[in-house]
């Protein structure tokens, strides 16, 4: 059995399913007697699911309800990934599969769980599921609804439907089989959310019935911790890169070829990530918004793009974005390490911008490589334990690129510091050290940490920020253009280039944190910093380089 879908994108743009049979067709059809006879209150008219409900959602149904082996009562697939576009009836979906799931639940006393991340999202899971009920006599007799507490409850087995939203106090000690999580893409930005997922997920260890759903849309900003790591798995299994088939993504989104082409704005494509488009979607209201939206630099046109046509967010969607983000993942090359760039490159110089106690201590290294004349972009950077408190907005992002090891988080004031210097004096050692430029503001005791690591200090350049950066920034474009410019594919660097906005000063330029907002953007500073020397085309070492690191 597998759970790979690899001509998915042919299907798609054919119109045809991308959701597999389900595996007991006795199960599934069970299930569907049940769920095609509930109401949806909020249409007019109040149809079942079966009167207004597109082939889709069936076909979703069918192959969570159609896991389970009605012999041994043991679940197949345990975890089911729903990405789709706003408005594709995701929480009046949500609302029937766990009503369809109580009614058939045959345990006693057995909780079943829709995690929420904020409480109008729990409120929004609770309000369809709640109406159900309520709209069928039959139902109503069955079930209990307690409004305050967000559960539903059988008056007979005591089984019960609860929506939490999802804080760390409200998930302690929950042991449901069959969980749904709405709103993965919010769950992403909390820090803590995995341990959270672990604990409401718990109780499925005893519960060879249970399942966990996760339904979402894309991401208002490019997608971060407990979401980027489920996309991508759901991703790599749909392809055949992973074979898991105990894992299901069924993922509503364009083809990578058409999001290069941006075919996704040509209004025939609006189904592709809109299923249920005709129906709950309105095929005029997306023509119209996309027009009302296209113009726009407030970031609206990317959250368009994002919530109504799944489309990701990346690097090069806002208006104001510096023109390098547009050519940067094309120019990604992950082989280049600090080792490799060292082996590879006849001189390099060092560029360190930041290193406040709640920012970023941001540090490159760009090489011309022997006989290509090719440059090459290495980045790490620093953070204090202290940041993730005081940054909190971005504790999910930060950690995903500590994972990455891109970034380090330090325990102690120095440690930074300290570790800089040690990159510095080997890159020295290795004879091909030209200069090393630093943000003159803030940098007075990384800059004596280099020098007592024995780095001579005529080695160390103050480079000016603001304007005078302009023509690093233009010359980083123009290499990135060009082909010259290559570096190591980083995600905290993308993420940089991403959070980079550009404003106009006189005749140039500026790139700033101050523009940048929130976002980090360090390491791409003393990239610019570092650029802004190998662009004065220092000379080539005079001795090999010694791998050192």
């Amino acid at each position: 059995m597998t759970t790979a879908c690899t001509d998915w994108a042919a299907r798609l743009l054919a119109g045809r399913s991308i959701i597999p049979a389900p595996i007991y067709q006795g199960e599934a059809d069970r299930a569907l007697e049940i769920f095609k006879g509930l109401r949806v209150v909020d249409v007019p008219g109040k149809p079942t699911f079966g009167e207004c409900a597109a082939p889709w959602v069936f076909d979703f149904v069918a192959v969570v309800f159609g896991g389970c082996d009605p012999e041994t009562g043991k679940q197949a697939i345990r975890e089911y990934g729903l990405l789709v576009s706003k408005k594709n009836t995701k929480s009046t979906l949500a609302a029937g599969i766990m009503l369809t799931a109580l009614i058939l639940c045959w345990r006693e006393d057995e909780e079943l769980l829709i995690l929420a991340p904020t409480i109008e999202v729990a409120q929004a899971s609770f309000k369809p599921a709640a109406s159900m009920v309520r709209s069928d006599p039959e139902l109503s007799d069955m079930f209990h609804i307690q409004e305050h507490i967000r559960t539903i409850s059988n008056r007979v087995t005591r089984n019960s439907l609860k929506v939490v939203a999802a804080e760390a106090d409200t998930v302690s000690g929950k042991k449901a089989g069959r969980i749904l999580v709405d709103e993965l893409w919010l769950f992403g930005k909390q820090a803590k959310a995995e341990a959270m997922f672990m604990e409401a997920t718990g109780g499925q260890v005893s519960r060879e019935e249970g399942w966990t759903i996760y339904l979402t849309t894309q991401s208002d900003e490019p997608p971060a911790g407990v979401f980027r790591d489920k996309l991508n798995y759901w991703r790599d299994v749909r392809d055949g890169k992973i074979n898991d088939p105990k894992t299901l993504g069924v993922l509503y989104e364009f083809p990578p070829e058409m999001i290069e082409s941006k075919a996704y704005l040509k209004t025939e494509n609006f189904r592709i990530t809109n299923p249920n488009i005709g129906l709950s979607v309105s095929q005029e209201w997306l023509e119209d918004n996309l027009k009302k939206n296209q113009a726009k630099t407030d970031g609206a046109f990317q959250q368009f793009l994002a919530k109504h046509l799944n489309v990701e967010i990346g690097l090069n969607l806002r208006t104001d974005r510096w023109a390098g983000a547009d050519r940067w993942q094309a120019a990604a090359d992950k082989t280049i390490t600090l080792d490799s760039l060292l082996e590879r490159c006849e001189v390099v110089c060092i560029g360190i911008d930041g290193g406040g106690l709640d920012d970023l201590l941001g540090f490159a290294v760009a090489g011309r490589e022997r006989d290509t004349g090719k440059w090459l972009l290495w980045t790490r950077a620093w953070a204090h334990q202290s940041v993730f408190e005081r940054r909190k907005s971005e504790a999910s992002k930060l950690r995903d690129f500590e994972r990455d090891g891109d970034l380090i988080v330090v325990e102690h004031v120095g440690q930074d510091a300290e570790q800089v210097a040690e990159i510095c004096r080997a890159a020295y050692d290795s004879g091909l050290l030209d200069r090393i430029g630093c943000d003159q503001a803030g940098i007075g005791a990384i800059a004596q940490q280099i020098v007592d690591a024995d780095v001579p200090q005529e080695l160390l350049i103050g480079i000016s920020q603001g304007w005078k950066l302009h023509g690093a920034i233009q010359t980083t474009e123009r290499k990135l253009a060009e082909g010259v410019l290559w570096h190591a594919g980083q995600p905290l660097m993308d993420w940089c280039v991403g959070n980079a906005r550009v404003e106009p000063k006189g005749n140039a330029i500026m790139i700033t944190k101050q523009i940048a907002g929130r976002g980090k953007i360090d390491p791409l500073m003393a990239s610019f910093n570092a650029i802004t020397l190998i662009s004065l085309n220092p000379a080539a070492a005079m001795t090999p380089a010694l791998i050192v690191l």
